[in-house]
C-alpha cells in the first residue's frame, strides 16, 4: 500500500513538473531585438566593417535564442537599402544620398543572414519623418525637394503631412516597393505617428485640414482618422503583394490614462491616442495590423507608468492580434525588484509576462544591449528564459493550413558523416511551400512529445542534418516536421537512429 502511494505521489510530481516546464519554456514564443540605425552606429563604417559588425550581432543573437530582427532600414525618407525613389541614408554613409563604397544592400544581407539562422527579418520604417535634427543637408533625390508642399516642420524636423492623401500614396508606395523586391517577413513601424508634442509649438496642418477635413469638425478626431486611414491602407498594400507578410506596429507604451478614458491604464503619462492621434486598438481589432509589440520600457513601480500594471492593461484589451511586449533591456537590469531588492527586474518581468496567456513573447530594445550583456541579461536569456528554442507564434487570421509532411526521411553515410536526409514536401501553392524544418530527437522508448521545446535540436532551411555519431550502440528516435512561411508545423516523420 504504502509503495503504491509513493508511486501516486511519484506520478503526481512528474506531470507538475511536465507542466511547469512547458509554461517556462513554450515552444512557441516571439523572441525579437531591435536593430536601429538612428543611433549612428553603423554611420561611416566601410562595407566590410559593418557586414562583419551585423554578423557578430547576428550570431550572437542566435545564441541568444532570438528568432526575429527588426532591422531599420527608412529613418527619415531614406534607405538602408536599394531605392529608386529615397536617397541613401546618412546613418549608413555619412552622407544622405551618397551609395556605399564597396557598394552593397544591407537590407538584402540582413534577409539572406537572418533566414540562415531560422530567424525573421521585419523591414523597420518610419512613415512621416523626413528629416531628424542631425541632417544638416537633403539630397536632391529626397521627396521634400520634389514636393515640399507635402511637409511640415516641427520642433526642429520635418514630417510628412498625414492629411494629405498624397502623403498616404506615397508611403504605400515605398511600402509596396520593399515588400516586392526583398522577401522579408515583415514590415514594421514603431512609435512615431504624428510627432511628439514639443510644448508651445502649433503642428500646422491647417491648409490640409482645409482641403481634405472630410467634415470632422474636431481636428483630433481628424488626425486620427488621416492614422487610421494610412494604417488600413498599408496593411492592404502589404496583402496584396504577398499574402504572407505581416505588418506589425510598435506604438507608445500608453494607449489611454484613466483620467482620459475609463478604458484607459492606471499611469499618467503620454498617451496614443490623445497626443499622437494613434488608435493602436481600432486597428488590433479590425485587423489591420498584423501583430501589436507596445513599448512598455518602464520598471515595475514606475509612478506614472508602472509596468506590471501597463502589461495586464494590453494583455487585457490588445488580444485580437499577437501580442508582444517591447522590453527595454538597460532599464530592466539597471532597477531592483521592489519584492527582491537583490536582484534585478528580469525574473520579475519575465514570469508575468509568461502568466498572461495573450502575451505570445517580446522584443529587446535595443539588440546591441543583449549582444555586451548588460547586466547580464544575455546570460539570462541563454540559461533561463531561452533555454530552448521557441518556433515563432502563427497567424492564423491569416493562414491555418500545415504543409505536407517531409518525404524520404534517412540516414544516410556521406563523406562529411552521418546525415539525415529529407525532401521537402509537394505544394500547391506558395502559401503551402515548406521553408523550414523542426529536427526533434527523443530518447529509444521515450515518448514523442512535440510540445517540449527541450527536445527541438535545430530549425533549419537545410533539407539535411548531421548527426552526432559516436559508437552506433545508443538508439534514438528523431522526427522532422516542416514549416510554412507562417509557421504552420505539418505532421511528424519518424526514424529510429542508433549513434
Amino acid at each position: 500500500m504504502k509503495s503504491r502511494t509513493l508511486l501516486l505521489l511519484l506520478a503526481v510530481l512528474f506531470m507538475v513538473g511536465s507542466v511547469s516546464a512547458q509554461t517556462v519554456y513554450p515552444k512557441r514564443e516571439f523572441r525579437g531585438a531591435w536593430i536601429q540605425c538612428v543611433n549612428g552606429q553603423f554611420q561611416g563604417m566601410s562595407t566590410d566593417k559593418m557586414k562583419a559588425t551585423l554578423v557578430g550581432q547576428l550570431d550572437n543573437l542566435k545564441e541568444a535564442g532570438i528568432n526575429a530582427i527588426i532591422f531599420q532600414v527608412r529613418a527619415e525618407c531614406d534607405a538602408l537599402y536599394a531605392s529608386s525613389y529615397e536617397p541613401w541614408s546618412r546613418f549608413l554613409t555619412g552622407v544622405q544620398g551618397k551609395a556605399p563604397q564597396p557598394y552593397w544592400d544591407p537590407l538584402q544581407f540582413m534577409v539572406e543572414e537572418c533566414h540562415k539562422r531560422g530567424m525573421e527579418l521585419h523591414a523597420w520604417i518610419n512613415p512621416y519623418r523626413a528629416q531628424t535634427k542631425g541632417t544638416t543637408a537633403l539630397s536632391p533625390m529626397h521627396p521634400y525637394n520634389k514636393h515640399p508642399e507635402l511637409f511640415v516642420r516641427y520642433a526642429g524636423q520635418l514630417y510628412f503631412d498625414p492629411g494629405y492623401p498624397e502623403s498616404r500614396r506615397y508611403i504605400c508606395k515605398i511600402v509596396r516597393d520593399i515588400v516586392n523586391r526583398y522577401d522579408i517577413d515583415a514590415i514594421h513601424m514603431d512609435d512615431y505617428f504624428y510627432p511628439y508634442p514639443n510644448p508651445g509649438e502649433k503642428f500646422n496642418d491647417d491648409l490640409s485640414y482645409a482641403a481634405y477635413g472630410r467634415g470632422f469638425t474636431d481636428r483630433g478626431d481628424w488626425r486620427r482618422d488621416n492614422v487610421n486611414v494610412l494604417i488600413k491602407e498599408i496593411h492592404e498594400t502589404v496583402r496584396a503583394c504577398k499574402p504572407w507578410v505581416k505588418f506589425g506596429v510598435s506604438p507608445f507604451g500608453i494607449y489611454r490614462n484613466k483620467k482620459s478614458s475609463p478604458n484607459g491604464s492606471d499611469t499618467n503619462g503620454l498617451q496614443n491616442y490623445d497626443d499622437l492621434y494613434a488608435d493602436i486598438l481600432l486597428w488590433v481589432n479590425n485587423g489591420w495590423v498584423d501583430y501589436n509589440i507596445p513599448q512598455v520600457y518602464w520598471e515595475i513601480g514606475h509612478p506614472a507608468a508602472d509596468y506590471d500594471t501597463l502589461v495586464r492593461w494590453w494583455a487585457r484589451n490588445s488580444s485580437a492580434r499577437p501580442l508582444y511586449i517591447g522590453q527595454d533591456v538597460v532599464r530592466t537590469v539597471s532597477k531592483a525588484d521592489p519584492k527582491n531588492p537583490n536582484q534585478s527586474q528580469i525574473p520579475a518581468k519575465y514570469n508575468l509576462q509568461r502568466s498572461l496567456p495573450t502575451i505570445q513573447g517580446s522584443c529587446q530594445w535595443y539588440a546591441a544591449a543583449v549582444v555586451e550583456n548588460r547586466g547580464h541579461y544575455r546570460d539570462m536569456l541563454v540559461n533561463v528564459y531561452h533555454k530552448y528554442p521557441a518556433l515563432l507564434p502563427v497567424s492564423p487570421f491569416m493562414d491555418d493550413k500545415a504543409p505536407g509532411k517531409v518525404k524520404k526521411l534517412k540516414p544516410v553515410w556521406t563523406s562529411d558523416g552521418y546525415i539525415l536526409f529529407w525532401t521537402a514536401p509537394k505544394a500547391k501553392d506558395v502559401m503551402d511551400e515548406a521553408v523550414q524544418y523542426v529536427v526533434y530527437r527523443f530518447d529509444n522508448g521515450e515518448k514523442v512529445n512535440l510540445d517540449d521545446p527541450s527536445h527541438i535540436i535545430s530549425i533549419t532551411r537545410d533539407t539535411f542534418y548531421k548527426l552526432p555519431y559516436e559508437d552506433g550502440k545508443t538508439k534514438y528516435r528523431y522526427v522532422v516536421t516542416a514549416l510554412d512561411r507562417l509557421h504552420n508545423e505539418s505532421k511528424a516523420v519518424k526514424k529510429k537512429i542508433k549513434l
